[in-house]
């Protein structure tokens, strides 16, 4: 989008990607699925929500989680542990709700206690129930480009990216960050759509002879202001997934949303762009967790028939 300034010349500005607007009109869409479901018989999605000790961050992230579910007909329960809970207790209690055919989606809020095995917790949800999509096997299963539950947040960036109609295929795309959640599956997504990917990371030396290569820029380092307008591509797509805390209580993403916005063709603010979407594709994944369980049950009572 191209606008004039006050001198009447022409400078590019971007188009704000607004991630509140698209998650609303998704979530209109999946209160329908949820409605058809229990218009067929079936029970409402179920999604169990294991909070353990007493994180700030973590419980105000669960409490927008269970509200978008009921907002949605999604029947979310919260389970809160101790922060001195056991390994062998926090197992157990995932064991029990793995078998409880009313829970279709298990999320166990991260991060844990420093003394609770992280790895043995993912690998323990069942990996129908993996809403979150951290198990091994969807983390494996995305190289193979068939994965059950694809992870939250690259789930929602792919999403802003087709409502905005923009095409990967083809297209150089740089990832800021090389974490298991966003980083490496955000690769992996994009690289089975046909984009060229390079991830970047905290080692990555001259970080703008990379970024200004990008057509399409995922910023999720968590560090503000890390992407200057400079290091950007004029006409390119930046996608912030950052979400820093300032001093002063502000919120702000990794991408300097004023100077960069004045160069890119499209930019997701921070808050109201990636975070909302997030949310918004773990209900995706729970709805169809209940979905395939619906179809499994028709077909066993279909033997017994």
């Amino acid at each position: 989008m191209r606008k004039r300034n006050g001198s009447g010349e022409i400078e590019l500005a971007a188009k704000i990607i607004d991630g509140r607007k698209l998650a609303a009109k998704l979530r209109e869409a999946f209160a329908l699925r949820v409605q058809a479901l229990e218009a067929s018989g079936a029970c409402p999605p179920g999604l169990a929500v294991i909070l353990v000790g007493e994180d700030a961050a973590s419980a105000v992230y669960v409490r927008n989680k269970i509200r978008a579910c009921e907002a949605t007909g999604i029947k979310s329960v919260s389970h809160r542990l101790p922060s001195t809970v056991s390994n062998a207790e926090l197992l157990g209690m995932i064991v029990e709700l793995n078998a409880d055919a009313d829970v279709h989606g298990i999320l166990v809020q991260l991060p844990l206690p420093a003394h609770i095995d992280v790895a043995r917790v993912l690998e323990t949800i069942a990996i129908e129930k993996d809403v979150d999509g951290f198990h091994l096997y969807n983390v494996g299963a995305l190289v193979a480009g068939n994965t059950v539950f694809p992870p939250c947040t690259p789930y929602g960036v792919v999403k802003l990216l087709e409502s905005e109609g923009v095409s990967v295929e083809g297209q150089n795309v740089v990832i800021v960050g090389a974490s298991n959640i966003v980083g490496k599956p955000m690769a992996l997504m994009l690289m089975a759509r046909d984009a060229t990917v390079a991830i970047c990371h905290a080692k990555t030396r001259d970080l703008a002879q990379f970024t200004i290569l990008a057509d399409i820029l995922v910023v999720a380092a968590g560090v503000p202001n890390l992407i200057l307008p400079q290091m950007v591509k004029t006409g390119a797509i930046v996608i912030d997934v950052g979400i820093n805390r300032l001093p002063d209580g502000t919120i702000t993403g990794d991408v300097d949303f004023a100077g960069v916005a004045q160069k890119a063709a499209g930019i997701t603010p921070v808050p109201g762009g990636v975070g909302p979407m997030t949310v918004t594709m773990l209900l995706e994944n729970t709805i169809a967790s209940a979905e395939r369980a619906s179809v499994r049950q028709r077909l066993v009572e279909a033997r017994h028939d």
